[in-house]
């Protein structure tokens, strides 16, 4: 972690937390889901750079060492995607390659979406071609104590995560995000209720990268993190049939709880996301859980570099 250094970069008027490491000439912009960081990346940031590519993760506006846009509320995935371009601006970069985790994922495919001669090629992580708007997350389709119907509600989630210090909410959502199944709280629950006490953090997390992901988050709260993505998720983003041109790859873990979404594992295993994203690889890792990029970072990191490695650019 030594020698990834550390910056402020102005972006669309606001100052972005930027870590950098690598001075190869391709350049690969990693992009954090909830409740991450750019620290997220730090075992992919490091293999990366090794391979000899110019490895840059930042804080999303709102998060971390970011600073917070004036309106919060009104902020939706399509202000990260106005973000990642002035990045790639501010940094002097023509072209890059995208990685997204979780929610990262979304704007990582709509940037190559509307902006292909941005973008190489996209790497996700967890989360396949999903578009913003009324049928993001079906809410008529999942259970009433859903954590995303959950958080979406104005004031549930603060009130919730109100009751823990920030240290505790993120080892909740932590644990509870490792396993295999989808964190629904019965009517007398909220999230933070089903974590149990007695379970420790996962064996691939340990208590400095808890401290790590606490201190970002006591610096930005959760103001913007529950706005984008929860509570932008179904505003509608005016696209109507959108392609990823580029080539794709979508790294899913088998133990992740999000193939347990209503009807997300027939779209992912039948092949049906390739009608928006038609160059897609798919690959399972059979262990792997939603923060896959951590629990097993050395098989994420070939799979990475080796789809790097291919990319003619």
């Amino acid at each position: 972690m030594e020698n990834i250094k550390h910056s402020d970069v102005q972006v669309k008027g606001l100052k972005l937390h930027v870590a950098e490491i690598g001075t190869g000439s391709k350049a690969v912009v990693f992009l954090h889901g909830f409740p991450e960081i750019w620290y997220t990346w730090r075992h992919q940031m490091v293999a990366v750079a090794n391979s000899g590519y110019r490895a840059i993760a930042f804080d999303f506006r709102g998060y971390g060492l970011s600073e917070q846009p004036p309106q919060p509320e009104k902020e939706t995935m399509f202000d990260l995607i106005d973000e990642i371009l002035g990045l790639l601006d501010a940094l002097n970069i023509t072209k890059a390659f995208l990685v997204g985790k979780d929610f990262g994922s979304i704007p990582g495919y709509l940037t190559a979406a509307l902006h292909p001669e941005r973008v190489a090629a996209v790497i996700n992580l967890g989360i396949p071609f999903i578009l913003p708007g009324e049928s993001a997350v079906r809410n008529d389709l999942l259970p009433k104590g859903f954590y995303i119907t959950r958080w979406q509600e104005p004031g549930r989630a603060e009130a919730d995560f109100g009751r823990f210090d920030v240290k505790s909410v993120i080892r909740n959502i932590y644990t509870l995000f490792s396993s295999s199944e989808i964190p629904i709280a019965a009517d007398d629950q909220e999230i933070m209720d089903l974590f149990d006490p007695s379970k420790p953090l996962p064996p691939w997390f340990s208590e400095e990268d808890l401290q790590t992901y606490a201190s970002l988050y006591e610096n930005s709260g959760f103001r913007y993190p529950l706005q984008v993505p929860y509570r932008s998720l179904n505003k509608d983003c005016g696209l109507s049939d959108p392609k990823v041109s580029v080539p794709a790859l979508l790294i899913m873990g088998e133990k992740d709880y999000v193939i347990k979404f209503p009807g997300m594992e027939d779209y992912i295993r039948s092949g049906a996301v390739k009608q928006f994203v038609p160059d897609m690889e798919i690959t399972y890792i059979p262990e792997g859980s939603h923060f896959v990029h951590e629990q097993v970072p050395d098989k994420v990191n070939q799979l990475i570099i080796d789809f790097l490695d291919k990319q003619n650019v």
